[in-house]
């Protein structure tokens, strides 16, 4: 069956059935399908094109339809060109010849643009389930080290010292603004297309607010045109799934490295690392490494789609079939990376005293030194210099933090009071920040609270 025809005195043939074909990947738009037909009949129904019986007829055939869908036979033998065929079809099948007046004023158009913003509406709400998941499990992994001290990191040296919550929260910041992007990107997807048409408006006076009142949308669209040429919503979701897939990778790439023997912050759980078939030793954080490698498949979708669209005149082009596969493939990388790292966050068993005794046996508190002769009236300039030759001393006499008395630091600077000495203890040094968005331990506290409570009003 075909939704055109009259114009050809062939059918396409066997290379192009098969070359444009989009029924085994678009086949999960056919319950967003069914919903937006069931619609569109019930807005023909008040338009005058469908009888009250019609429209029955129709609406049942298509809740049978949708239940018969889950039958692993369902598909068997279907050679439709793509689902939006399959379903009018079937509807024919079971309705009769009332099914051919379903498609009055609708073009595949207008329908592919709604049964894709359905589908990625509900997409972006489970997303967002799961980053809310995953965040609270990362709260739940702070909590567990509440006083734990780990180096914070610059060009992967050891800079300052910071509160593992407060590393965590980092994470937090960044896995919250994804839930975020996604909001924005639902919201774009949110606007009702039906009553475009092909490309010029529908010419029997749909009610178009009654459809999106029907089906939920915030607004219906404003420019027919636009609805025929838009995949900027596509576009939107893709961005926030590649956004979010950096931040897993790079959450990925951390704890690679800090499981590792070199690092020893962190043990992994065995459902979620693999051993060698040659090296019996071995437990690799192979999880964390496919998460880190699938970051690259998600933001080659995105590129596809920009790619695809970027030279498209006005208004639909066959072209545009391509918007598909990529949010469907990035949607089910993004699912299956953010259900596996939230797994492995849970897993995660913090070893406090190695990065402790990193944080101790490096100059991680050379900041704070520094900053404390400058409150003490030292020029921070020249409380810099002086600090640095700290460091270089100590450098060149192998000689830890830890290792100068009070009286050796004075001795060396008359600047360094014993009250500045006291500030050789990383967690000493922590306690001078303090400030909002730092890492000292008060508001690290209060700020775990607070997120703990934004999580729980965002859950509501």
């Amino acid at each position: 069956m075909k939704l055109w025809g009259g114009r050809f005195e062939t059918g396409p043939s066997a290379t192009f059935e098969r070359f444009s074909g989009s029924l085994h990947f678009d086949k999960r738009l056919l319950a967003a399908d069914i919903r937006g037909s069931q619609a569109f009949a019930r807005a023909l129904e008040r338009a005058g094109i469908l009888s009250a019986e019609e429209r029955e007829r129709i609406v049942t055939a298509f809740d049978e339809i949708r239940e018969a869908s889950h039958q692993p036979d369902f598909y068997e033998g279907a050679n439709d060109e793509d689902v939006h065929t399959l379903v009018i079809r079937k509807l024919k099948e079971k309705a009769g010849d009332v099914a051919d007046k379903i498609h009055t004023g609708r073009s595949r158009n207008e329908q592919v643009s709604l049964d894709t913003r359905l589908w990625l509406r509900g997409t972006c709400d489970y997303v967002r389930a799961l980053l809310t998941d995953l965040l609270s499990t990362l709260l739940d992994l702070a909590e567990k080290y509440p006083d734990a001290v780990i180096p914070g990191y610059t060009h992967m040296r050891r800079a300052q010292a910071v509160l593992w919550p407060h590393y965590l929260l980092a994470y937090f910041e960044m896995f919250l603004r994804d839930y975020n992007r996604f909001a924005y990107a639902r919201r774009a997807a949110n606007q009702m297309p039906l009553g475009s048409g092909a490309l010029a408006g529908n010419g029997f006076q749909l009610d178009r607010q009654a459809i999106v009142e029907e089906l939920d949308f915030e607004a219906i669209t404003y420019n027919s045109m636009d609805v025929s040429a838009d995949r900027d919503f596509a576009l939107d979701f893709l961005y926030a799934a590649s956004v979010t897939m950096i931040h897993l990778s790079r959450l990925a790439e951390d704890w690679i490295l800090y499981s590792s023997e070199e690092f020893r912050w962190m043990d992994l759980g065995d459902g979620v690392t693999s051993g060698s078939s040659l090296m019996p030793q071995k437990k690799n954080p192979d999880s964390l490494e496919l998460i880190r490698g699938k970051c690259g498949r998600v933001i080659g979708e995105m590129n596809a789609l920009m790619i695809t669209m970027k030279g498209l005149p006005m208004t639909y082009n066959r072209d545009m079939q391509e918007d598909k596969e990529p949010i469907f493939t990035a949607a089910d990388q993004l699912i299956g990376c953010l259900e596996m790292a939230r797994e492995v966050a849970d897993t995660v068993v913090l070893n406090p005293r190695p990065p402790l005794e990193a944080a101790e046996e490096s100059w991680v508190v050379a900041t704070d030194l520094a900053e404390a002769l400058a409150r003490a009236g030292t020029p921070f300039h020249q409380a810099h210099k002086l600090v640095g030759r700290l460091v270089l001393e100590s450098t060149k006499a192998k000689k830890d933090p830890d290792e100068w008395t009070p009286e050796e630091l004075r001795e060396f600077a008359p600047e360094f009071t014993p009250e500045i000495a006291k500030l050789l203890d990383p967690r000493e040094g922590m306690k001078s920040r303090e400030i909002a968005g730092g890492t000292g331990p008060e508001h690290v506290k209060a700020m775990l609270q607070a997120r703990r409570s934004l999580l729980e009003a965002m859950r509501k």
